[in-house]
């Protein structure tokens, strides 16, 4: 019976130790760049777009469909890196173990 209570007790800290991973990725600011820095993109820990930039000399109305691919490209980038973030701390926090654990929230 004492092998059951460890056990709970350690999915009680690997819970409490992913709300903190949670919250802190919350805070987390992940910029990345495209177009050698014409456009920048910041994101969360999580992988959500909080802040687009443009440089205003990249802005040519005769070809919108290259700011598109430039924002486009700076928000997958930020995105990935991001992702990298959380699976950094994930394993810091399972300490190796899989991270398709049922039960563990999965953000991306």
């Amino acid at each position: 019976m004492t092998d059951f209570q460890q056990l709970m007790q350690l999915g009680q800290k690997l819970q409490s130790k992913m709300t903190q991973i949670q919250e802190s990725l919350e805070s987390t600011s992940v910029s990345a760049t495209s177009g050698g820095g014409m456009v920048s993109v910041t994101v969360d820990g999580k992988g959500q777009v909080k802040q687009v930039q443009i440089d205003p000399g990249c802005v040519d109305p005769q070809d919108v469909e290259m700011l598109e691919d430039l924002v486009l490209a700076a928000i997958t980038e930020a995105q990935s890196k991001a992702q990298s973030v959380y699976e950094q701390e994930m394993r810091k926090a399972t300490g190796g173990l899989p991270m398709n654990i049922p039960g563990l929230p999965k953000l991306f």
